[in-house]
């Protein structure tokens, strides 16, 4: 015998709730497990199954002819429990016969639904839910845009890459056929899809901007215009720049000589390398500024670039460099 399904326990609403409260906790239900929420195959299939139940019960309890039916049941029957008319129920016409009749009618509609109400109810109810929803726009979606600094600099455009969903070429969407679910989509009328997209990247970009693709989200129902898709940008570590904000910190490192007297030595930055002063005694750790070469600041203005100093020995010293430093450090002993 089929399952007992408890559909106010389906949509979380008490025995007594009125039409307005069974109808708000579908809505809300239906959204949360509509199974283009999901991507994840698995979660996908949960999903569908969680949405049929749910529709099942909306259909049943906000029909007053369906639900006085079903309340006449009585509230003690425990869900998933196996059922069966009760004896004292010879007025209640059940639709009975063969239970494996019931399975894989294609309705999407559970035995139970079916043996309690019939099968053309189940299959009317399918139509309904299924062939004749009203236009709905579809959901805006959100994803991941990994750039460079660079490109997040310049801007420019990039290519990527987006798995979505279309609807079913068989059942266009609608879910059914002839004999009942359609075979190509199981059901949910859409299919998996990878799209390509170009997309042109504004410059001066920041950690956590959002770039809108028009029409570019989710696909609509029953005609209804496709949503939008948000692209969240995401920089990638680099191997030079850190952003700190508005400004940009590196790293150069110069030998001790080029410390202690100075130099001009040559220092990567986003526009390219520029030739950079340092000044005699200069110690590690020191910061060096460079004006305006940071990021661009909202409204006008650019951030600076700070260059910290870092002094280090050549790999290889030569017989006569190591003299030099020994008669350094002579002359540092005698000043002593």
């Amino acid at each position: 015998m089929p399952a007992f399904q408890d559909y106010y326990q389906i949509l979380g609403v008490e025995r007594g709730a009125s039409d307005k409260e069974i109808k708000a906790a579908y809505r809300k239900l239906a959204r949360q497990y509509h199974p283009d929420l999901f991507t994840d195959p698995k979660e996908k299939q949960q999903a569908e199954e969680k949405f049929k139940q749910i529709n099942e019960a909306y259909e049943v309890l906000s029909d007053p002819e369906k639900r006085a039916k079903y309340d006449r049941l009585g509230a003690g029957w425990q869900a998933g429990q196996e059922w069966q008319p009760p004896p004292d129920m010879g007025d209640f016409f059940f639709y009975q016969g063969d239970p494996a009749d019931f399975t894989g009618f294609g309705s999407g509609f559970s035995d139970f639904f079916e043996m309690l109400f019939g099968r053309d109810a189940a299959f009317n109810a399918a139509r309904r839910t299924r062939r004749t929803p009203r236009a709905r726009r579809g959901r805006d979606m959100e994803s991941e845009l990994e750039l460079t600094l660079e490109e997040a600099y310049r801007g420019g455009s990039k290519t990527i890459q987006l798995n979505t969903s279309q609807p079913c070429p068989q059942c266009g969407g609608a879910g059914l056929s002839a004999a009942g679910l359609c075979p190509r989509c199981g059901g949910t009328g859409s299919l998996p899809q990878t799209r390509t997209l170009e997309v042109k990247i504004p410059p001066a970009l920041s950690e956590g901007s959002r770039i809108r693709l028009k029409g570019q989200g989710g696909e609509g129902a029953a005609g209804g215009a496709r949503g939008d898709l948000y692209l969240k940008v995401k920089l990638l570590p680099h191997p030079q720049f850190q952003l700190q904000g508005s400004d940009i910190h590196s790293t150069a490192t110069i030998t001790p000589d080029q410390a202690a007297l100075g130099d001009k030595i040559t220092v990567p930055t986003l526009d390219g390398p520029v030739a950079v002063s340092v000044p005699p005694g200069m110690r590690s750790g020191k910061k060096l500024r460079l004006k305006g070469k940071g990021w661009p600041i909202k409204g006008g203005g650019r951030g600076d670039q700070y260059v910290q100093i870092a002094i280090d020995l050549p790999a290889h010293l030569s017989e006569e460099e190591r003299e030099l430093y020994r008669q350094l450090a002579k002359l540092r002993l005698g000043r002593r």
